[in-house]
This record gives structure tokens, C-alpha cells and sequence, in this order.
């Protein structure tokens, strides 16, 4: 990777997408506790130690109980998921690369995110894994460059949403995972008790 000392690098925060209404899981994946803090909180930390700042993308209605010692960030591009809450932190910070994490990775680990920030290529529109499931780039656990913002609204006004395409059809760095279990998706009960099990490994 060539860089030039006068292209200065964006600088990265970190985006726990924590805003969906979780209707597969039948609670609020958000709130759940896998590792003795609901999860969104969980997420915020592990993020930390590799963004300036960390925040967590939710809905308005979420932030009556929301602990103050996070930064809340509200979609201003609403009812359209990840694609949403991506967006509206590309546009409350135009010169900032953002860490995105679902909050449904519960084996998410800080390797994998260490390894995602080293191999980040500012020069792309954005740095991602292949999913191990179908071998498709990982929106939900991604460095989405400034670069990126006005892709997602081009994907927007052409009345698609899924955060995915935007990867598959841009200049993306593509990973491959050292552990595949850490971007697990755990969206239904079934999921959350084999992720259980591994977590008691």
C-alpha cells in the first residue's frame, strides 16, 4: 500500500449499529448480556482502543434508558436498517472513516478487529471480510471510508438499500477471516444458543 505524506488518512470512530427491532430474536439483541454488559455497551468497548470515538447508532425511542457514559448517534436517514444508521454517520461526519459492528456479533473478538484496522486501505471505498457462510463481503463488521458516503446515496436514489451491494459493486478491500466464528450473526434464538455454546468453549 503506497502512501503519500500529504494524503492525510481519515481518522476512524467506531459505529455499533444497535437500532433494529430485533423481531427474529424476540428481544432486543441490544440489550442482551453475553458478556455481563448488555451488548451494545459491550460492542462501544471493543471498538474503543482502535477509534477516536465510539457511538451507537439507535433509534430516538431507545434513548430512555440509554447509559451517559455513551454517545448516542439517532438515524437521520430513517426505517432503512443498517443502510440508515451507516449513512447518517458518514453524514454527521464527513472526513471520518467509520468502524461499523453489528450489535449481534457476540464472538466478535478484538483480534478481528485489530486485524481489519491493520489491513485498512484508506485508498478503497472501504475495508471488509468475506463472510465464511456465503463468501460475500460483511457489511456489519466494516471500515467504511469518507469515500463512501455519496456511493450509499447513489445506491439510495437508485431505491436500494442493502449496504452489501454498495460493497459488492464498489472498490472494496476484502479479508479473509483468521476466526470465522467472530462474525457470527446471531439473529434467532437457535443462533444465540449455538453461540452460547461456543462462548463456553
Amino acid at each position: 500500500m503506497i502512501s503519500n505524506e500529504h494524503n492525510t488518512v481519515p481518522p476512524i470512530n467506531g459505529l455499533v449499529l444497535a437500532g433494529g427491532k430485533s423481531r427474529r430474536m424476540g428481544q432486543a439483541k441490544d440489550l442482551l448480556t453475553w458478556h455481563g454488559k448488555e451488548q451494545r455497551y459491550f460492542a462501544a468497548d471493543l471498538l474503543a482502543p482502535f477509534c477516536n470515538e465510539v457511538f451507537i447508532s439507535c433509534r430516538q425511542d431507545q434513548l430512555d434508558n440509554f447509559n451517559p457514559d455513551y454517545q448516542a448517534l439517532t438515524d437521520t436517514f430513517l426505517n432503512m436498517g443498517p443502510f440508515g444508521g451507516i449513512l447518517s454517520a458518514l453524514r454527521a461526519h464527513r472526513d471520518t472513516a467509520w468502524l461499523v459492528v453489528a450489535c449481534d456479533l457476540p464472538l466478535l473478538d478484538q483480534k478481528s478487529l485489530e486485524f481489519l484496522v491493520k489491513s485498512r486501505d484508506p485508498e478503497k471505498a472501504a475495508t471488509t471480510y468475506e463472510s465464511p457462510y456465503d463468501g460475500l463481503p460483511e457489511p456489519l463488521i466494516t471500515i467504511w471510508e469518507p469515500k463512501s458516503y455519496p456511493l450509499l446515496l447513489n445506491f439510495l436514489g437508485m431505491d436500494n438499500t442493502c449496504p452489501r451491494k454498495v460493497l459488492i459493486n464498489s472498490d472494496t478491500h476484502i479479508l479473509k477471516p483468521h476466526n470465522p466464528d467472530a462474525l457470527m450473526n446471531v439473529n434467532t434464538p437457535e443462533e444465540a444458543a449455538k453461540a452460547q455454546e461456543i462462548l463456553k468453549k
